[in-house]
């Protein structure tokens, strides 16, 4: 019943113009973060830089903008570990606004030390000193203002809130190395939680709501300006989640409240160890029992946010790889059958982008196929000097979008400096061949014309979407990378745009490609 509504629902929006791109057309898009977005403050925000960066793609006649998961990072920083499924970055409330409103002070936001570094996100830095800035706001803010006490009795927000506050109470400690008293979690917990820590509580709250607040009114700029949002849901959470600590019974988890499996992926060309995300495993045969009603929850609330989804790791829901708890790589495991179609049976008319990279088998491929849902190319993987390659454009058809690359993936650049000749002069021979085919002009072999030639083969490919890292687009280098998956850096989930990047030259580059490629 609730996926049927959102069908319909999207319908009737994309009737009434409220998505002002039309999704089956031919469309461009950057890929970018919120938190990469210049700011003077540490890290991207919703505030005057986000609206800036709409006009600049407003003005190169981009339709779409992509993000990764809006969601509260924790530890390793990624928005792919969150402590909670729904709830956002409180990172990204515009400190400006809050001057504006009269919680803050410039002097207190100028005092606050967020990092010196223009280029590079100090998440310890705002974890010691944002929050209690943010606390300090909260303070000044009215909570009995009508608006605020509806979004608290709501609930959307209440585990995320609950959770937060037991956090607090525990050093920001895992739920699992709390003492007794707070790791079992019981409805009487909760109450007495939200009675004796109110304050605490709320806090987090209001976080949720200025979120919202802020959001909502850069949303309707982006979809005043003919852009939409693509955004992104991690298919796993984390095991410090808040669903982990509350639902046991969505995942597999022993007696004793631990996993018996958790996730990854198997050893492959690039790693010969796998990569071990250590992600509890959904309990499908649960979900399945529930007419799948958590996940379609998730979705739906997903799709209030951003207007495409991507959902991250697609091919987990035709199988997925399972490790054996409490080991320290991913070289013994075993892939099991997931829901599949059965899960998106009454979702096919959602504006959903399938992340379909990975080690593939022909049951991902068949679920693809009766989805209907938009797979992914990846031009950085492409030109290798196999004709039968599926990135390549010329294997590429309509129901695809086409990347340079991905937030997971080395900068083309980077990526380019790193080939052995062999290899670079296969890729400079394929790129000439697919040129020659989609009448893209071929810069050159230097890396840098190279990097450009790729993004305007991506602009030129079968696919109906195009969305390039702004980093390619620049032609930047490894040092821009966004994320080294299943590593913990501070390089990780870090990387930030200048404003000079936003250049005049760049504006040309994308408008004429858009012009000439028809997008």
């Amino acid at each position: 019943m609730l996926l049927k509504y959102l069908c319909t629902f999207f319908k009737i929006c994309h009737n009434e113009g409220i998505n002002t791109m039309n999704l089956k057309q031919r469309s461009s898009g950057v890929l970018l973060h919120i938190s990469s977005l210049p700011s003077p403050y540490g890290i991207g925000t919703l505030g005057k830089e986000a609206y800036q960066f709409v006009d600049f793609l407003k003005d190169c006649h981009v339709k779409i903008w992509q993000m990764l998961p809006l969601n509260v990072t924790s530890y390793g920083d990624s928005p792919y570990q969150s402590p909670s499924s729904n709830g956002l970055n409180y990172y990204f409330i515009d400190l400006r606004v809050l001057v504006e409103k009269g919680l803050l002070t410039q002097e207190e936001v100028e005092a606050c030390d967020m990092g010196d570094n223009p280029q590079r996100v100090n998440y310890g830095k705002l974890f010691n000193n944002r929050i209690p800035l943010l606390k300090l706001a909260f303070s000044r803010f009215d909570k009995k203002e009508k608006a605020f006490v509806d979004f608290v009795n709501k609930g959307e927000y209440h585990d995320f809130a609950f959770f937060m506050t037991l956090k607090s109470l525990n050093g920001f400690a895992p739920w699992y190395q709390w003492e007794d008293k707070y790791r079992n979690y019981t409805p009487l917990l909760e109450i007495e939680m939200r009675q004796k820590h109110s304050d605490l509580y709320l806090f987090y709250q209001w976080t949720q709501y200025e979120f919202l607040l802020e959001f909502n009114q850069l949303k309707q700029y982006v979809h005043d300006n003919g852009i939409v949002l693509l955004g992104d849901m991690p298919l796993y959470l984390a095991f410090d989640s808040v669903e982990a600590y509350k639902y046991p019974q969505l995942f597999l988890f022993d007696e004793k409240h631990n996993p018996t499996v958790v996730a990854g992926v198997p050893p492959d060309y690039f790693s010969v160890d796998g990569q071990l995300w250590g992600n509890p495993i959904y309990d499908w045969d649960y979900m399945k029992k529930t007419g799948y009603q958590w996940f379609n929850e998730r979705i739906e609330k997903n799709l209030k946010v951003f207007d495409l989804l991507r959902i991250d790791h697609f091919r987990g829901f035709s199988s997925y790889f399972t490790i054996p708890f409490g080991m320290t790589n991913a070289r013994i495991g075993q892939w099991v059958k997931g829901p599949g179609m059965d899960f998106f049976k009454d979702k096919t008319d959602l504006p959903i982008i399938a992340e379909d990279l990975g080690d593939l088998d022909e049951d991902v491929y068949t679920l693809l196929r009766e989805s209907t849902y938009p797979g992914m190319k990846v031009l950085e993987f492409a030109f290798d000097g196999d004709k039968d390659n599926p990135h390549k454009p010329t294997n590429s058809t309509e129901n695809f979008c086409c990347y340079t690359g991905t937030h997971d993936n080395m900068p083309l650049r980077g990526y380019l400096e790193q080939l052995d000749e062999q290899a670079l002069s296969s890729y400079r021979n394929d790129l000439k061949e697919q040129c020659k085919l989609y009448d893209v002009d071929y810069r050159g072999d230097d890396v840098v014309s190279l990097c450009l030639t790729t993004c305007s083969m991506a602009y030129a490919s079968p696919c109906r979407f195009a969305v390039l890292p702004l980093q390619d687009l620049l032609a930047l280098g490894a040092n821009t990378r966004m994320n080294l998956p299943s590593s913990l850096s501070e390089d990780n989930w870090s990387y930030r745009a200048k404003k000079e990047d936003f250049s005049e030259d760049l504006k040309q580059f994308i408008q004429s490609n858009i012009e000439r490629y028809h997008r």
